[in-house]
């Protein structure tokens, strides 16, 4: 259950995130000059730069002991997949890790292995990946505040770009790169979005299959704005993907190729969707009535531990998640 206590420190979180946000925003803006990176970057905003507007408090939800664990188990969940895009994204655009103090907590502790800079040659995609980049950092800082001291602790990840590797694994079997290739998502831009295509799609269909697990309206709140930038991220990289794969077919086939291994991992049901469909741009992939996807929790870590078995590690996390949620498998 939650207190009241815990409900304001959500509430100055979200805060201090919108303050930090505008700041950033201002000084990007006097920063950079690249009209084109500029436009999309104000898509992904979630504030403008009028006045603070201060969230109306929800009434205390009063959910059963059990719901409130769920509730918990949930969003540590969805902190395990944050710890590994924000640090994917940190060491892409600054070549580091992110700070010591936002990785502690519950569970067994681990660090990062793999993962540089970028060398990025296109400034719109540099901006793009700063911009994602400051928004999973302050998906993880909101995370771990709004759980408190039942946040769990970083688990070991494996982001390098080398041939044991798993973002080479990942390209072997979805046929991206040959079987004695080498994937390194750090070598260019074009890799860099293949990279960030991989993670992006599977995060917002964890979220949207968090949705119907969460009882307490201030966590299903928090979880919904994060699905929204979530969305925003992967609708960016899917446009980028494409754009570019206008003058480079093989990139559109790559990302295709992508989402065809991130289904023969997840089950037999078909919840993946490449940036073409029948010759077409497809921006947005979703169902017949224009809604997005869901994947269970196993079908996550079937993805991320690429694996289609039931098992509790491998992939980007070498020894497996932290939390209630560890085995995938789907569901």
């Amino acid at each position: 259950m939650m207190d009241i206590e815990s409900k304001r420190r959500i509430l100055q979180a979200v805060e201090h995130r919108r303050a930090e946000r505008r700041r950033f925003l201002r000084y990007a803006g006097t920063a950079t000059a690249m009209a084109g990176g500029l436009s999309l970057l104000a898509a992904c905003d979630d504030d403008d730069d009028g006045d603070v507007v201060t969230p109306t408090p929800t009434p205390t939800p009063t959910p059963t002991a059990s719901s409130g664990i769920a509730d918990v188990n949930v969003l540590n969940f969805a902190l395990n997949l944050e710890y590994l895009e924000a640090q994917f994204y940190s060491f892409a655009t600054t070549g580091q890790s992110l700070p010591v103090d936002m990785l502690g907590g519950v569970g067994r502790a681990g660090a990062v292995q793999g993962g540089r800079a970028v060398t990025f040659t296109d400034p719109v995609v540099a901006q793009y990946a700063r911009e994602i980049a400051y928004n999973e950092r302050h998906h993880v800082a909101f995370l771990r505040e709004a759980l408190g001291n039942a946040a769990i602790a970083q688990p070991a990840i494996n982001i390098g770009g080398d041939a044991a590797g798993p973002f080479t694994a990942a390209a072997r079997s979805a046929g991206v790169v040959g079987s004695n290739d080498t994937f390194d998502p750090y070598a260019s831009d074009e890799n860099f979005l293949l990279a960030a295509y991989l993670f992006e799609d599977v995060g917002v269909t964890a979220y949207k299959g968090a949705a119907p697990l969460l009882t307490n309206p201030t966590y299903i709140d928090a979880a919904a704005g994060i699905l929204a930038t979530e969305g925003y991220h992967a609708g960016l990289l899917r446009t980028a993907l494409y754009s570019k794969g206008i003058e480079m077919p093989s990139l559109i086939t790559s990302a295709n190729r992508i989402s065809d291994a991130r289904d023969s991992l997840d089950g037999s049901s078909d919840l993946d969707q490449g940036i073409t469909r029948d010759g077409n741009a497809n921006l947005v992939p979703a169902d017949e009535d224009g809604i997005a996807f869901s994947r269970s929790t196993g079908q996550v870590l079937n993805i991320v531990y690429l694996n289609a078995a039931s098992t509790g590690s491998g992939g980007f996390f070498p020894v497996g998640v932290n939390g209630a949620f560890v085995t995938s498998g789907p569901a």
